[in-house]
């Protein structure tokens, strides 16, 4: 740090992203990105004539987009806003719901942006921690007064928690916003999409990062309620009105539309996690039940700490967190077949060394 930064800025304890070699000799399993190119139709929109654009500001309300976005999942358009990644928007959430008088609750073991932002705005936490198999109970959550963070699947363990429970969590107290952060919903979990019709206290993330093949393209959006959204936008145009550029909002909508080519590559990854997980059994590991795009797993042999460390010598990079609870698994993304096979093989070598 220089001698000019803030005492504020200086205290942050910042978010620490996966590892993006520029040389691209590893075998990549560390970041949670899809195996699978964008679809053709992204391609497609995004267009010599749609460059020679680039001179010209984007749209700010992201129309083309966030009406793709709505069409989909049956709302009105002023029920969603897009941004640069979902992490954008939950940024937005953080600022827009929580404040002096209203803490953020999440749980111990999570996405570790939460604690980022929770320290960014100053902001009181209540972190609850998981069970001790890792599940998270949203009745732990029933008496917190603060606005409620759930990453549903949840990361890094990969667990999910059935929209029921979430219904109950916001019929408990309709006075109070629960953020439903569904990054990885479409890998196995279930959507609170529907849960909207009844709750104007319900607020849902999603990503095109991982399910759609655009995590380079930085495309997140919320849906909610037209006075939720209302809420994001205010703190949106207090901050970057074009925050989703011109090229992302095309690729977006054109990914949105196309509803086969999602299917189809969401089946293939559901088909190659489960693939993987009984090998990884097999081979004596402990793997979490997943409904996302990665496995948490435990080698009762080698710690997690040393496992990543050995399968990156190895031409392999894995997910490890050097936090209490957690510190024995690794977060593997899930690749293509090749991909995790490759991954398998090198497990079996490493776990038959002395």
């Amino acid at each position: 740090m220089s001698r000019f930064i803030s005492r504020e800025a200086g205290g942050f304890a910042p978010y620490t992203p996966g590892e993006q070699p520029a040389d691209q000799q590893y075998v990549k399993l560390n970041t949670n990105e899809n195996p699978y190119s964008p679809s053709p139709r992204v391609v497609e929109a995004v267009s010599h004539a749609q460059l020679e654009k680039l001179n010209l500001y984007s749209d700010p309300t992201c129309a083309a987009l966030c009406g793709a976005i709505a069409k989909r999942n049956e709302l009105a358009s002023e029920q969603v806003i897009a941004g640069n990644g979902s992490d954008e928007l939950l940024f937005f959430a953080f600022r827009a719901f929580c404040g002096a008088d209203r803490a953020a609750a999440y749980a111990d073991i999570t996405y570790g942006f939460y604690k980022v932002w929770a320290q960014f705005f100053h902001l009181e936490s209540d972190i609850i921690p998981l069970r001790e198999d890792f599940t998270l109970h949203l009745d732990d959550y029933m008496d917190s007064l603060g606005t409620v963070f759930i990453a549903n699947p949840n990361a890094p363990t990969g667990m999910a928690v059935p929209a029921r429970d979430i219904r109950r969590l916001l019929e408990a107290n309709p006075n109070r916003v629960v953020v439903v952060d569904e990054a990885y919903v479409d890998f196995g979990g279930e959507s609170c999409v529907p849960l909207l019709r009844d709750h104007n206290n319900l607020l849902i993330i999603q990503t095109f990062s991982k399910s759609r093949s655009l995590a380079g393209g930085r495309i997140g959006f919320a849906m909610g309620s037209s006075e939720l959204i209302a809420d994001l936008n205010r703190v949106k145009y207090s901050f970057n009105p074009y925050n989703v550029n011109r090229l992302s909002i095309l690729a977006g909508a054109a990914a949105m539309e196309d509803e086969a080519y999602f299917q189809t590559c969401t089946a293939a990854i559901r088909a190659t996690r489960a693939r993987t997980v009984r090998e990884l059994e097999a081979l004596g590991f402990t793997v979490l039940p997943s409904a996302a795009n990665f496995v948490f797993a435990r080698c009762g042999q080698i710690s997690g700490g040393e496992l990543y460390r050995r399968l990156k010598e190895a031409g392999i990079l894995v997910r490890w967190f050097d936090k209490p609870r957690i510190s024995d698994y690794i977060r593997i993304t899930i690749g293509s077949d090749e991909q995790m096979e490759q991954l398998t093989g090198t497990l079996q070598q490493l776990l038959e060394k002395p």
